[in-house]
């Protein structure tokens, strides 16, 4: 798909996420439940709690419901949020418009689930992002999901350009449990990202 033009926003603008969202431009947006996702998930031994940060269209929202989990997704981006609600079908008030930096009444949770949310971030906000992922995730509960690595500065998507640069932002609040390649990405992560889950200390 060719990259529609856009004016110039910041990416911590809801503003850039609408337009694009509204020219139906999401070449983020997987269109399938991931792979890993689903075996988390049919590995765990009973339904959680969890959060889906920056959810935009909500695909794995709706797959958690349908999964039994208690599931919230929230977006800043109001054409996010609506093209989440036109698919969700009975999971429609499972996604929520909000700042995931803002106070969660459901807080803490379970599970946190990270889909290019992060690599959504500029990373002037990364800090605050580690920082904020320890307040969401319960002691005990677990940070998974994909996380995406690269060479390159421009963005969005930004990528960690290595381990160590994820593992400064969650240290000492998470240990790391678990990692593997990723064989179903879609083209804009392909080889370059990685599933990880994290434990909250």
């Amino acid at each position: 798909m060719a990259t529609p033009e856009f004016p110039k926003r910041d990416p911590a603008d809801p503003e850039f996420w609408d337009l694009r969202y509204e020219a139906r431009f999401a070449p983020w947006d997987a269109e399938k439940v991931p792979a890993q996702l689903a075996a988390f998930v049919a590995c765990a031994a009973r339904p959680r709690s969890v959060l889906v940060p920056g959810c935009g269209a909500a695909r794995d929202v709706r797959f958690l419901a349908d999964s039994g989990w208690d599931v919230l997704g929230i977006d800043f981006s109001h054409e996010a949020i609506a093209a989440a609600r036109a698919q969700l079908g009975a999971h429609v008030n499972r996604v929520r418009y909000g700042d995931v930096f803002a106070p969660i009444a459901e807080a803490p949770f379970e599970v946190i689930y990270e889909r290019a949310f992060l690599c959504a971030l500029p990373r002037r906000l990364w800090a605050r992002w580690g920082e904020r992922v320890a307040e969401l995730v319960e002691p005990g509960g677990t940070l998974a999901g994909y996380f995406y690595f690269d060479t390159g500065d421009r963005g969005p998507p930004f990528a960690l350009h290595a381990q160590a640069d994820l593992d400064a932002l969650l240290a000492p609040a998470f240990g790391r449990v678990e990692d593997a390649a990723v064989g179903d990405s879609i083209d804009v992560f392909r080889g370059k990202e990685r599933w990880q889950e994290w434990r909250r200390r």
